[in-house]
């Protein structure tokens, strides 16, 4: 029998959610209560679900976040929650919700990180180089 370890999420503006070890950033937090944009449907197409780290930024990146924020000048900047797995330690701002926008937040994310992960190291992580 599996058993899921249950943690603590701290997200500035709303305080302290419950999150599942493993669990899609972005799903914990639309389910915390956050009105966190997702406009792509949380496929690492459109960099609406941003976050930045102000404790327990993950080293791991999946390749399609890595590009994405690349290719839209945000690399170092902002993480895409759709593509991070909740883990314990973790102190995030969203930066972009349908409060804040005006904007709807977009079809519902997949239960797993889509497209199917394939993982790097983020640029300044404590395990590079």
């Amino acid at each position: 029998m599996t058993t899921t370890q249950s943690i603590t999420v701290q997200v500035q503006g709303y305080g302290e959610l419950t999150a599942q070890a493993g669990e899609r950033l972005v799903l914990a937090l639309q389910r915390g209560g956050v009105d966190i944009l997702h406009r792509c449907g949380g496929v690492a197409r459109c960099t609406t679900c941003r976050v930045s780290f102000q404790e327990g930024e993950p080293d791991a990146m999946t390749l399609a976040e890595y590009d994405k924020l690349t290719e839209k000048g945000l690399l170092g900047q902002a993480r895409l929650s759709c593509q991070i797995e909740c883990a314990p330690g973790m102190q995030v701002t969203p930066l972009q919700t349908a409060a804040t926008t005006g904007l709807e937040p977009g079809k519902a994310p997949a239960e797993t990180i889509q497209p199917a992960p394939e993982w790097t190291t983020r640029p300044g992580a404590s395990t590079e180089g």
